[in-house]
């Protein structure tokens, strides 16, 4: 049993930054028993993951640092689903480049993948047992409940196919098949998570809790999604293409709604630097001494100047020209600052410039130096441009018609016939030119001599 201190201590920390909890008292009853909690954060590898990873990513590190035994489910049977965002062809070589992806960025947070356990859906999506449930599932959920609870995650067409129908339910029986207390996701699952808690306990299943972190608007507002190159940094994009997407990237004064920047900022670099914080500081956390400086492959500094007062989680650096850095301990001082018009925009986009290439850096370092890597991202990201080579034409071989074939033999045949061999009506005409000539001679014939 824990003690009463070290239960809310956990649950601060499992619960800290997210927007909403679904069951909050079944997570403390688990920790107030001692049991270790488990969870699952799950991802379709469809198309290339972006820097809003970092936000779940992130978040896994304060689950682990609770005790937390985290589950990573690498979807890739919802992948196809999903109304054929990722053809079966591709599914397989998307899956391994998620897991590159994903492992190499808990090892630049400091996050020990020795300490996450990572699951192919397929692996048990595709058993007996799984399959009868679904049909269980099936046999008892309407075809409105099914695409009300998808709507914020399956993409929506005027003709929807059936596998969006399915979607739900899957990652609802999700839940059973991996033996976890709670599943976490974006805020966009609500409706996905509100149908497992209605639904699992009508097949006799426990009903699990959910935890949902905020979703960070795009680059030019709205949310980021992998379908939009515009609205979205990939993890492996070259410096120059980051820097031309951030200088294009929705930024207005004083706004603080449709900022995409200040939303990351807010859920991505404030948050690492207060996890690297609390490192320096040797907080006391259960599993402090897997999250180690010299676990992690990149800069473990948090985004402030050297010379910035202590606990600063993010500097904002200016033009000399236009007056000195401004250094921040929490992300609302930022916010008024930015509000109030204290901040111009360009001094904040050059300052998450610099943050989120930090980030990057050691990602794409990773990449470069494995070949392995390199060549499943050509295998599931096939260059679109690229031209197919093209067919070598067959030689034509011309093949004449054999005696009386041919698409001319009719015309050919009748100038030859009146050419070769007169016709009956020519021999008669003939015939009767000559008779006159013959009776005039047998006249002369006949005729007396004198």
């Amino acid at each position: 049993m824990a003690s009463a201190v070290e239960v809310e201590q956990k649950y601060e920390l499992i619960t800290r930054r997210l927007q909403e909890v679904l069951g909050g008292d079944l997570i403390k009853s688990i920790l107030a028993e001692g049991r270790t909690l488990k969870a699952y954060w799950g991802t379709a590898p469809t198309g290339r993951p972006h820097i809003g990873y970092f936000v779940p990513l992130t978040k896994i590190a304060d689950f682990l640092r609770a005790g937390v035994e985290v589950k990573i489910l690498l979807a890739d049977v919802h992948a196809f689903l999903d109304n054929l965002k990722a053809p079966l062809d591709l599914v397989a070589h998307r899956t391994k480049y998620y897991e590159f992806v994903l492992r190499t960025v808990f090892e630049t947070l400091g996050i020990p993948t020795s300490k996450l356990i990572f699951v192919q859906g397929s692996d048990y999506q595709l058993t007996r047992e799984y399959n009868l449930d679904n049909y269980r599932l099936c046999a008892s959920v309407t075809e409105h409940d099914a695409k009300k609870a998808g709507a914020e995650v399956v993409k929506q067409v005027d003709s929807p196919l059936l596998s969006g129908l399915l979607y739900p339910g899957l990652q609802a029986l999700d839940e059973q098949y991996l033996g976890v207390d709670f599943q976490f996701g974006g805020v966009d699952q609500r409706k996905i998570f509100t149908f497992a808690e209605l639904h699992l306990p009508r097949l006799g299943y426990a009903k699990r809790a959910h935890l949902m972190n905020p979703m960070v608007p795009g680059l030019a507002g709205g949310k980021m999604s992998s379908s939009d190159p515009n609205s979205k940094i990939d993890f492996l994009d070259p410096p120059d293409v980051v820097r031309k997407k951030i200088k294009g990237a929705f930024c207005a004064e004083g706004d603080i709604v449709e900022n995409g920047l200040l939303a990351f900022t807010k859920a991505v670099l404030i948050p690492i630097s207060e996890l690297r914080l609390e490192r320096a500081r040797r907080e006391a956390h259960p599993n402090d001494t897997e999250l180690s400086e010299s676990d992690a492959t990149g800069s473990q500094k948090p985004f402030a100047d050297d010379d910035a007062p202590e606990g600063t989680v993010f500097t904002l650096k200016r033009n000399p020209k236009f007056g000195s850095s401004s250094h921040y301990k929490t992300y609302q001082e930022l916010e008024d600052d930015f509000a109030a018009k204290k901040i111009f925009p360009a001094d904040l986009k050059s300052s998450v410039e610099a943050a989120i290439l930090s980030l990057l850096e050691p990602i794409r370092k990773t990449f470069l130096a494995n070949e392995e890597w390199q060549r499943i991202e050509k295998l599931a990201y096939p260059d679109p441009s690229a031209s197919e080579p093209k067919k070598k034409k067959k030689e034509k071989v011309y093949h004449p018609p054999p005696p009386g074939k041919g698409k001319n033999t009719n015309t050919n045949t009748k100038t030859s016939i009146e050419t070769a061999a007169p016709t009956e009506a020519t021999v008669g005409t003939a015939v009767l030119a000559e008779a006159p000539a013959k009776s005039e001679q047998a006249k002369e014939q006949d005729a007396p001599t004198s």
